[in-house]
């Protein structure tokens, strides 16, 4: 009878649990070491970084300048990409104007509705 594997924690051997999904998530592996290839990463930086948007260079969050400092195209002030995320500094306009103008205009109907209601009873 063979023995059950060992627990999948500590050091690691070959029951670890990143081992024995070796060949698991091939396609993220390879995005990743293509990733760890772009300009600014071996620099390594702080945990706000963001990537440009032309040539993927890692740029820091402290950068002063208004172009990448590898490829020099313009940083657009308003959006920012992370790993794993797009930031837009300036939120969208809102949708409150046409809402609240939709919302006048109802009223206004309801009103008048309600007007000829009570003039068509009293009559």
């Amino acid at each position: 009878m063979a023995s059950p594997p060992r627990k999948s924690f500590g050091n690691m051997s070959d029951d670890h649990w990143s081992r024995s999904r070796t060949d698991a998530n091939e396609e993220a592996l390879e995005y990743y070491r293509e990733r760890s290839k772009a300009p600014g990463v071996a620099e390594g930086g702080g945990a706000r970084n963001f990537y440009c948007m032309a040539c993927d260079g890692v740029v820091p969050a402290d950068h002063a300048g208004d172009s990448c400092p590898h490829c020099g195209e313009p940083i657009e002030g308003r959006t920012r990409r992370y790993f794993n995320w797009v930031e837009i500094d300036e939120p969208p306009r809102g949708d409150v104007g046409p809402v609240f103008l939709i919302g006048l205009g109802v009223m206004t109907v309801v009103v008048v509705l309600l007007a000829l209601l009570a003039w068509w009873i009293r009559a």
